[in-house]
Formats: structure tokens, sequence, C-alpha cells
């Protein structure tokens, strides 16, 4: 893809990415890194322009960054993780002069909030409600199920918990009866609790300028947390135009003019679309890595670029490819968790390196032998990457390797 410099102005990146970084780098627009204060030796070292900051300051220094970040010439924040969407937000509400940039953050941020504002604009979600206790779970599992119309002896239909303010799945739990409720943090409330959505699950990257969709991509879930795959299947493909019509909704009901949105939902058998949820950052399982392995361009690049209101038409016209025909093939990544509580041994099999599409993994033997205890989905050690040209091949590695000890 051609590399773009089309302004001079500085545009500050929110978090510590050094795919990121090198994308800002190479398409030579001059940059900031507002990063957590542990990289300061890093960035000094490599001479990365750079300002530490504590991101869980939640409504602190707002202004001193702002001010710092003017001084220097910035006139633009682009977030890299959860934690950073509403910086950006109070940040580029001044650098645009436009205030509702930060309460469009806010809906972004906090998953009650977003569920509310979605119903209100006639697209289609479960039933939810905010948890502060677990009490509130206790009641909200059994009116469930009673509008459900279970009686006693039947199993119970599930609900899902996620903290309201966490990215993707850390802290999703599948809540069934309650044994899974005494499981819960109490640290972690509150929580958004929500009906369980038949269908399949799926994720979108959706590369937006001036309120338009530029380049949208679909992400097949293989397994939520686990593994994934892009461009999707032919026969999730097929629902593109529908997806598409529904993610245009949701860009305009939430008033999203710029940047990268990452929403999720589940498909019906019949083409029934139930919203998930979306972010506005970077999403997680390797995706942005997938998206350039299948169809070569930089996606943070893209995010950058979408995120410029300055960025012309014609700019992004020449960087993005066609969706799906231009893809070079399926990329996969699969996630691996250890299954041990003391891991003593990598082992990666002969027959898995030997497959044409394996690609490459880094899988990690850690310091510390002691599994950390996982909470919702918790951390992965190390994935798998894959690369070929059909999607069922693909689907089924990812099955197979994914019941696989990879740790002993």
């Amino acid at each position: 893809m051609t590399e773009v410099n089309s302004t001079s102005k500085k545009t500050a990146i929110l978090g510590w990415s050094i795919p990121a970084i090198e994308a800002m780098d190479k398409l030579d627009r001059p940059f900031v890194v507002v990063g957590p204060p542990d990289f300061v030796s890093f960035a000094k070292e490599h001479e990365i322009p750079f300002i530490p900051w504590d991101f869980d300051r939640l409504n602190e220094g707002s202004d001193e960054l702002y001010e710092r970040l003017k001084e220097m010439g910035v006139k633009l924040s682009v977030p890299i993780y959860e934690e950073t969407v509403e910086w950006a937000g109070v940040l580029n509400a001044r650098f645009f002069d436009d205030p509702r940039v930060f309460n469009r953050s806010l809906l972004l941020r906090d998953k009650g909030l977003m569920k509310r504002k979605a119903q209100m604009s006639g697209i289609k979600v479960g039933v939810f409600e905010e948890a502060y206790s677990k009490d509130d779970i206790h009641r909200f599992l059994k009116r469930v199920n009673d509008a459900l119309i279970k009686i006693d002896g039947d199993t119970n239909d599930p609900i899902h918990i996620k903290p309201l303010n966490k990215a993707g799945t850390v802290g999703h739990m599948m809540i069934q009866d309650a044994n899974d409720i005494d499981k819960i943090e109490v640290q972690e409330f509150p929580y958004l609790m929500e009906s369980h959505l038949d269908g399949q699950e799926f994720s979108c990257e959706v590369f937006v300028h001036d309120g338009e969709i530029k380049f949208l991509n679909i992400t097949e879930y293989v397994k939520l947390g686990h593994s994934n795959f892009v461009p999707a299947s032919p026969a999730l493909e097929e629902w593109r135009p529908q997806i598409k019509e529904q993610i245009q909704k949701l860009i305009d009901s939430f008033e999203i003019k710029y940047g990268v949105i990452h929403p999720e939902y589940f498909i019906s058998h019949d083409g029934t679309l139930n919203f998930g949820e979306v972010a506005a950052r970077v999403p997680g399982g390797h995706i942005f890595d997938l998206i350039e392995r299948a169809y070569g361009f930089n996606a943070f690049q893209a995010q950058i670029l979408c995120s410029d209101p300055d960025t012309t038409a014609e700019e992004l016209e020449e960087f993005f490819p066609e969706e799906v025909s231009s893809a070079t093939g399926y990329a996969g990544s699969l996630m691996v968790y250890p299954r041990v509580r003391l891991i003593e041994k990598l082992d990666v099999p002969l027959e898995l390196k030997n497959n044409s599409y394996f690609e490459k993994h880094d899988l990690f033997i850690p310091v510390t032998s002691k599994v950390a205890e996982r909470v919702g989905f918790g951390n992965h050690y190390g994935t798998l990457f894959f690369f070929g040209d059909d999607s069922e091949q693909m689907e089924d590695l990812l099955k197979t390797y994914e019941n696989y000890d990879f740790y002993h």
C-alpha cells in the first residue's frame, strides 16, 4: 500500500504498541506516544517521542495532558487499547472543539450505556441489566428462566456477565446456576448481565471516515476467546449486505465519525442479527495481524488514517483494497491456554509444524512455572498462526489443535 504523508500535524498515540508506533513511523507522520511510565527508558533508547502517563487516573489531569500535547502541536489522539478510549474522547473533544466526542466515547466504554443506546435506536439486543451484587445476578438468572417457562428439574438457560468497562472477553463468565455465581470476584462489580444469544458469533473491524464505512472486515470466530480467522467463510460472507446495513445503522445511531470500531454480533441460520457489543480500539485475537496477512495492508495505519478528519477520500481509496476478493487466503490464529497447574515443558508436535497451513507460533515457557488462575477467559500463553486457501480446512485445524495440550 502507498505510504501517506498528507499532513504535518502531530498525532498522539494513546497506549503502548510497537506495531502502532512502527505504522505511524512508516506513514512519515509526526507523532508522540502517551503511554505507561514503564516504557520511558525504551522510548528514550529508541528516540521515540514519549509522555509517560497513568491512564488509571480517571478524570484527573486531562487538562494537564491536553496542554502538554497542545504545546507539542498535537491535533489528534488515537486510542490503542480499551483504557485509553475515553482519554482519546476527552482530548479529541478539545482538539476538534466538539464536546460530544467525549460523550460518544463513553458509550463505547460503558457496556450498560452501550446496550441502552442500541436498544433505543432499534438495534436488536438481548435482555440485559446491570448487577451491583451477587443477589442481583441470582434474581436476573431466575427472571430470565422464569420468562422461558422453565420448571423445577429443567436445566437453566445460561446468562452472561462481564464487567461494565473491561475489554472483550476480560472477566466474561457464563452463569448457569448458583455455584457459578459463588465463583464471581466481588471486586469486578458492577457487571452487565445479559441473556444468552443463540447463533454464530463473529466480529467486524470497520474503518470509518466521516461517518462512512471505508473497509469492512468480518472475522469468523471458531471459539470465542480462543480462535478466529480472516476473512470469514463463504457461508458467513453471504450475509455481508445485511451485516453492512446493521453496522451503518450502528454508526449512525452512535454518531461515530472517525476511526476503527470493533462490533460483535450473533447471526442465526435465517440471517437474524443480534448486537453483542462494540469497541473503538484495536481488537484482540491478533485480528489486525490477520488482516494484514490476508489483505496486505497495515490495519494500524488504516486506523490512524481513518481517525484523522483531514485524510482525503482519494488517500483512503488508494489505501484500501477490495473487500474479500482481494484477500490472498485465510489467516487464522489460535490462542493457547495451559491446562496444567505447573508448566514443565512445551510440546509443539511435528505434525503441526509440517502442516502446510502452519506459519509460526510464539508459545513460551514462562519464568514462573505456576500457571496464573484464570478468571473468565484469562490470559493466553502464546498463539499459533495459520494461513491457507480453504476456510473449512482452516476451521478444522483450529478446532483440532484447540484441544491439544501444548504445555505439560
